[in-house]
């Protein structure tokens, strides 16, 4: 019914600038521990892709030419993930690599997000 990926992170301000302020993400209400932080953050639909040690190489030798990601992965589309990617760099964000065509006619953008996680940035190009 509803996926949640939570993400620990130890900047949560830097977080919050990425998600909801740079890739727009709306913030949603939440409830807050005192001395704790959250944003809960509307991704719109989630999907979760189930896949095994070689389709990961195989994806990472497409976006990035070699075994980069570790086990969990954010992808996120977007309708212009060259420009995004670039617009996040600015905002020290680390350009992993990209931006690749992949054989499903996707434009990838691989980034290292907030607390260790991968970020692909995806525009679908047909």
């Amino acid at each position: 019914m509803e996926l949640r990926l939570v993400l620990t992170v130890d900047d949560f301000d830097a977080a919050v600038e990425l998600y909801r302020d740079t890739l727009g993400l709306a913030e949603l209400p939440a409830y807050a521990s005192e001395g704790g932080r959250i944003a809960l953050l509307d991704a719109g639909r989630a999907t979760l892709e189930l896949i095994d040690e070689g389709h990961a190489a195989a994806i990472d030798e497409i976006e990035v030419g070699r075994r980069v990601a570790g086990p969990v992965r954010i992808a996120f589309e977007v309708p212009d993930s060259a420009a995004l990617s670039e617009r996040l760099v600015q905002l020290g964000v680390e350009k992993i690599a990209g931006p690749a065509e992949t054989p499903w006619r996707d434009l990838n953008v691989r980034l290292q997000g907030p607390a260790g996680v991968q970020l692909t940035l995806f525009q679908p190009l047909d």
